[in-house]
């Protein structure tokens, strides 16, 4: 689970806080969209929900295979991405910050 800055395409889970709103996407700029997301560039479903907190993300060499992977993801129970958060991410800290280190 590290961004290394390649070109390489990526599926995200944002969080409003700790068991809170989920959201699921996919880009091939992660810290550019984690930005965005926080910044309330888009009037969308983040911003109106408060969902700002990268809390798992994950690499693909594909643009199909990272939207294959989100589309999956999105039909998930609840229980199935908070087990997957929280594998990684027990505390479900931000992630954002530790993206270019």
């Amino acid at each position: 689970m590290a961004y290394t800055g390649e070109k390489q395409f990526w599926v995200y889970i944002l969080a409003s806080q700790k068991n809170g709103t989920l959201y699921i996407g996919s880009t091939d700029n992660l810290p550019k969209r984690v930005w965005e997301h926080k910044e309330d560039v888009y009037k969308g479903f983040t911003s109106k929900y408060g969902v700002k907190l990268l809390v798992w993300y994950e690499a693909y060499e594909t643009r199909q295979s990272a939207f294959i992977r989100e589309r999956q993801m999105k039909k998930w129970k609840r229980a199935w991405k908070i087990e997957l958060i929280e594998k990684e991410n027990l505390d479900w800290a931000d992630l954002y910050e530790t993206l270019n280190q």
